[in-house]
């Protein structure tokens, strides 16, 4: 296994941290969690870049990748909503999309075709990471019994001022506009032409 593949692996051990982490509902937990979830988040950068840098793109890291990082959001997602901090049909609708899109380019391999992945694709996830950290910040800071600068800065980034809203409503838009982008390039694939 190349160096890529690798850190795409450890990005699901990560993630089994992180969701062992969240649980245990403490200040201690949600960092530490939240520290494992960003650590993840930047694993899905470097191995991309590291796999294209090294050429050593295979089909192995073309399987793992979108599903490790599939995993890690979802999951971070369905917290978020378990904690009233996401609504449930926002989370619906962005593992519905992942659901979409993978049997889409499943359907395009089949046919000996590759779904790319656009730059809305990648805005999306940008949106999705800055909303779940962000939940994720103050998740901590709520658990402390007192905030301190400079995590005051941060709780009044996180704690009802704009950062989680907007980061939201810009995930969910790109989430449906992206979703959309890859049924209306596949639409020739979905006529069986």
């Amino acid at each position: 296994m190349n160096l890529p593949n690798t850190i795409t692996v450890s990005r699901l051990f990560l993630t089994a941290g992180f969701i062992l982490f969240v649980a245990k509902e403490t200040t201690w937990g949600y960092l530490t969690a939240l520290i494992l979830f960003i650590i993840a988040a930047i694993s899905d950068f470097v191995d991309g870049w590291l796999a294209r840098k090294m050429n050593l793109v295979t089909p192995l890291g073309k399987l793992l990748d979108p599903l490790a990082d599939k995993i890690l959001v979802c999951s971070a997602f369905v917290f978020l909503t378990a904690e009233g901090l996401c609504p449930v049909w926002v989370t619906a609708l962005i593992i519905g999309r992942e659901f979409l899109v993978t049997g889409l380019r499943q359907i395009a391999i089949e046919a000996g075709q590759v779904l790319a992945a656009d730059s809305l694709g990648k805005w999306k996830t940008a949106f999705q990471l800055t909303y779940l950290i962000s939940g994720m910040i103050k998740l901590t800071l709520d658990t402390m019994d007192s905030v301190e600068p400079p995590l005051s800065h941060l709780y009044a980034l996180t704690n009802g001022a704009w950062l989680l809203p907007v980061s939201l409503v810009l995930a969910v838009g790109l989430t449906v506009i992206s979703g959309w982008n890859y049924v209306w390039s596949s639409r020739y694939l979905l006529k069986g032409s």
